[in-house]
């Protein structure tokens, strides 16, 4: 037997796709891993995000790791607690906690003689292998609104939900109309004492029923594990060649989302007015396409007013729009997302002729494969640029993107590499590929949103999923500067 060198591996992150990247180092028997996160706590956007009526757009099926389906979700839909008790559940069972390195931002991460130099406010460690898992959609974007700073109630972001405020008796205004706010608007709509919803855009909104699934069927998966595998393989086909396919390339999957968007907003919103006011003038999918049930009805409760009026500044009393009406408010929620092109930020990552990250992505973030970055040798990204964010799960993509880094991370412990990053001329041809590829998505059909870069064009995948899983299958050494 060839005797196996020790890698030291960091893991920048403790959400969804940093305990997937330590389960699968477990896995290769590697206990030689450390996980950065500054919070006090696993989970990520999960444990972030706990606003009123958080759910998540996927089935909740197909939203477990898939060596370990979670038989006990209580809906169609997974609400948000029980999301994060799944990866502290996960987190717990796998012994992972032991590795984690609370409350610890990293602060830079340099390139230095062939190590990954990271600088953390406690101290400095040296690692062989660098993997950035710091998720998507975590730095809080805030509107840039005069007066701000005046309102005199309380105000955050959706993301910093203040629970020991009691809504019951407020006038609450909730700025945005994405995923996030109209979950808000659905939750809270005819149970505050008002609801001001401030729409710069109206969004379409794919009727996604929500059912509670029966103790029956819970104990059923439960029992017989190979039901709640065969659940997951089903949900999967689901996504994937329905909503993965629908928004990359015209066909009838595409026309029958389309369609139900157009009749669910017919069917549920009778006020011509009010219809008015909720009829985008793009196309669905165009956007993140919103997934909801009791949107509709909760926009119509009493108390609810959705203000299309631009607005003007805010004021201790609450918001004022262009039309000078004054909208008195006693709370004010941003539900105005994240910056999508944070990605590592504000951490500091030194490359190869220290070359910063922030350098290399000057003109927008580019990736080879979604994962791996010229001139930053044996660092790895999990949901970097363009992974297939806007059609599919984020768990299998990450699960996806974990295998291929732990092919590399073999190759440096069997001997048979000491480094490796892409070369510019392989990047460059892929993302090429894929802006050739753009047209043919819904995404370049004609909208505003935050899936597009500094070129006019999406960060996001053209293809469908298996597409994805397939490019990340078999690392192609040509394209990379092996050492």
């Amino acid at each position: 037997m060839t005797e196996q060198r020790p890698v030291k591996v960091a893991i920048i992150g403790a959400g969804m796709s940093g305990l997937c990247m330590a389960i699968k180092l477990q896995d290769a028997g590697i206990d030689s891993y450390t996980i950065f996160e500054k919070a006090e706590d696993v989970g990520g956007t999960w444990r972030d995000n706990t606003y009123p009526g958080l759910t998540c757009d996927i089935p909740s099926r197909y939203f477990s790791y898939s060596f370990r389906p979670n038989p006990n979700w209580s809906h169609l839909l997974p609400e948000g607690p029980e999301i994060q008790a799944y990866f502290q559940q996960v987190a717990d069972e796998r012994g992972i906690r032991g590795h984690i390195k609370f409350g610890t931002e990293v602060i830079s991460a340099r390139y230095d003689d062939g190590h990954w130099r990271l600088t953390t406010a406690q101290d400095e460690e040296t690692f062989d292998v660098l993997v950035t898992a710091t998720g998507v959609l975590r730095v809080p974007r805030y509107p840039d609104i005069p007066g701000q700073a005046d309102f005199a109630g309380p105000v955050f972001h959706s993301a910093r939900w203040d629970h020991s405020i009691r809504l019951a008796d407020k006038r609450i205004g909730v700025i945005g109309t994405g995923s996030t706010g109209i979950q808000i608007v659905a939750a809270l709509g005819g149970k505050v004492n008002k609801l001001a919803m401030f729409q710069r855009t109206a969004q379409w909104v794919f009727p996604m029923p929500n059912p509670r699934y029966s103790p029956v069927v819970r104990a059923t998966l439960t029992r017989w594990p190979v039901m709640n595998r065969l659940s997951y393989r089903f949900w999967g086909l689901i996504v994937r060649h329905f909503f993965g396919r629908a928004p990359i390339r015209p066909g009838v999957q595409r026309r029958v989302v389309q369609a139900l968007c157009r009749w669910n907003l017919r069917r549920s919103v009778r006020d011509p007015q009010l219809r008015a006011k909720l009829t985008p003038r793009d196309q669905p999918m165009c956007k993140r396409q919103v997934m909801a049930w009791d949107f509709y009805r909760s926009v119509q409760q009493p108390g609810v007013e959705v203000v299309t009026e631009a607005i003007d500044h805010i004021e201790p009393l609450g918001v004022v729009t262009a039309d000078g009406v004054l909208h008195e408010l006693d709370l004010l929620v941003y539900a105005t997302g994240f910056d999508a092109r944070a990605y590592v930020r504000p951490l500091t990552v030194i490359g190869e002729g220290a070359v910063t990250l922030e350098d290399a992505w000057a003109d927008g973030p580019v990736a080879y494969r979604s994962v791996a970055v010229p001139g930053f040798p044996n660092m790895f990204m999990l949901m970097g640029p363009h992974s297939p964010i806007g059609n599919q799960s984020l768990i299998p993509v990450a699960e996806d993107q974990a295998d291929y880094v732990m092919w590399w991370i073999n190759q440096i412990r069997e001997g048979h590499i000491v480094s490796a990053a892409p070369t510019a001329l392989a990047t460059r041809d892929y993302n090429d590929s894929m802006k050739s590829a753009m047209p043919q998505t819904i995404w370049v059909s004609g909208c505003s949103s935050w899936y597009l870069g500094k070129d006019g064009l999406p960060e996001l995948f053209p293809w469908t999923p298996e597409r994805h899983r397939e490019l990340l299958r078999t690392p192609v050494l040509a394209d990379f500067d092996v050492r």
